[in-house]
């Protein structure tokens, strides 16, 4: 049996040997044990991502740093979320401790969950002792246990998942849950945080925040006054009976399971700065090279049954001539593009399920055709430039739902990342037609597609199409992703030092905008979108 040890305070925190993601192997699901100590928690739900915006509205945040790849070139996850523990008294700080982290850890696609968001829904008896202040939200049976280690154990391995809106004015939950994804970094915080043995195997690193218990009463007396509408008398009245005792027999306890205590809570940046080092150190050892994996791999292969190339009619090469000479106008390149990507869109279209549908014909007769089997299409477009096939595809499939994600190459690393996305809701029942104008490597395409696997679209719903791909691109969607159709309207065999496809046909997006090239620009490689 692995046990941690109480350790000794270094450099301002508790240092406490064996930062693993498990607990003891001898605890039941739920940890109960008796101590001294003080304090609970409840309070809204909590989730957010670090780094400023590049552009913020109502409707979309773009983010500066993206998200490197969490797959191999097998499109297989390789790398699963760093997740890190924040237990303690409630009001002794955990939260303000976990932004602090957020700030000094400077990297993107950081996500806060809140145990919070996990209390269960009360029934009308339990609503009515809650309202007296006789309802004890600091015992285990409080929470959803179940929920709470399912949703952390998919958004560790990376994908999408939907955390419930508690409302304390309720006591329950809202119709509409949010929605996180992309998580390199979790962090995780509760009173209950260290409670439950299968949490304590997700966890990476375990913190517990000591904050002394005059304090955090002080605290949590402010909070529920001021932002919950409750009076001192009721608040008091819980703490004595609920919160402190809890605080002893269920959380206090739980402080001999952390990998490092920190004392004073958000004010103590030098214990805050050694758990920064620490996951940095982490996330270097976890880091991947997608894209030089992919030029490596699949030399001199023949091209997959899942490939369909437009056929070669004079008018379509003639529109490939005039779209791949350097000397053609911006006004003519978007108007043969467009040609082209309606050719291409109807192609794709028919690689959908279909069935037999008998309709009468204005004569009064029996017609025998065919209709679409699915529940839904939906678009998804590579921006920028495959924000360009967008208006083909409305144009035949009516009412058609339309998502974006943004994929930008890391011009130090050569890495595609992530630096956002938007996508339709219950994506994951539908058929996605996956939009890009070129591709090269298919390192930014196999992004976009792991992007949508982690959204529950069934790989055999995905079809990926583009005006021209390189046979390296087409050999590295089809090896990662064997269901995915792949429908081009050519293939050019070569791919140059600089991921240019050879002989290829440009930076399709800069022609398209009429922008100009940045140094080394990747045929994969997007600018800042244009909306």
């Amino acid at each position: 049996m692995n046990t941690l040890n109480t350790g000794a305070r270094i450099s301002g925190c508790w240092t406490v040997t064996g930062c693993s993601g498990g607990g003891e192997g001898s605890l039941d699901r739920l940890l109960t044990s008796v101590s001294s100590g003080l304090s609970p928690r409840k309070r809204t739900t909590s989730q957010c991502k670090s780094e400023p915006p590049l552009l913020r509205t109502s409707k979309r945040t773009i983010y500066t740093a993206g998200r490197p790849p969490w797959y191999n070139e097998h499109g297989t996850q390789s790398k699963e979320a760093f997740v890190i523990g924040l237990c303690g008294g409630s009001a002794s700080g955990k939260t303000t401790v976990a932004r602090k982290i957020i700030e000094a850890l400077d990297v993107p696609w950081v996500v806060l969950l809140s145990m919070d968001s996990f209390y269960k829904v009360l029934t009308p008896e339990q609503q009515v002792t809650a309202a007296s202040n006789d309802y004890n939200f600091d015992h285990p049976d409080a929470f959803d246990f179940g929920l709470l280690a399912h949703t952390l154990r998919k958004l560790k391995l990376g994908k999408s998942v939907k955390i419930p809106v508690y409302d304390f004015t309720t006591h329950g939950r809202q119709k509409d849950w949010k929605t996180v994804y992309g998580a390199s970094v979790i962090i995780f915080e509760g009173i209950m945080a260290f409670a439950d043995k299968e949490l304590l195997q997700l966890l990476d690193m375990k913190i517990f925040v000591e904050t002394d218990s005059d304090i955090r009463l002080v605290r949590r007396l402010q909070r529920d006054i001021t932002e919950r509408g409750r009076d001192i008398d009721g608040v008091i009245k819980q703490y004595n009976k609920f919160v402190k005792p809890a605080f002893e027999q269920y959380i206090e306890p739980t402080m001999r399971l952390a990998d490092i205590v920190v004392p004073r809570g958000g004010g103590n940046m030098v214990a805050i700065d050694l758990i920064v080092q620490h996951v940095h150190s982490q996330l270097e050892e976890r880091e991947l090279s997608v894209r030089a994996a992919l030029a490596s791999a699949h030399q001199a292969q023949p091209l997959p049954q899942t490939l369909s190339v437009l056929e070669s009619t004079p008018q379509v090469r003639g529109m490939h001539t005039i779209i791949r000479n350097k000397e053609t106008s911006r006004d003519e390149f978007i108007f043969y593009s467009k040609r082209l990507m309606r050719l291409l869109i109807e192609r794709a279209l028919s690689f959908l399920p279909s069935e037999s549908h008998i309709v009468q014909t204005p004569q009064g007769e029996d017609y025998e055709g065919r209709t679409f089997h699915g529940k839904r299409i939906t678009g998804v477009s590579i921006l920028r430039a495959g924000e360009t096939m967008e208006p083909a595809l409305r144009a035949v499939c009516k009412d058609v739902r339309i998502g974006k994600i943004l994929i930008q190459t890391n011009q130090d690393t050569g890495e595609p990342e992530l630096h956002y996305l938007r996508l339709p809701k219950d994506i994951g029942e539908d058929h996605v037609i996956l939009m890009d104008c070129t591709v090269s490597t298919g390192a930014a395409a196999m992004m976009a597609v792991r992007v949508l696997l982690d959204h529950d679209v069934q790989e055999d719903k995905i079809l990926l199409v583009s005006l021209l791909m390189a046979e390296m691109g087409v050999h590295s969607v089809a090896y990662a992703f064997p269901q995915v159709q792949i429908i081009t309207t050519a293939v050019d065999k070569k791919v140059n030092d600089l991921f240019h496809i050879i002989p290829g046909i440009g930076n399709f997006g800069d022609r398209y905008f009429g922008t100009d090239a940045p140094p080394e620009w990747s045929d994969e490689e997007m600018d800042e979108p244009s909306y």
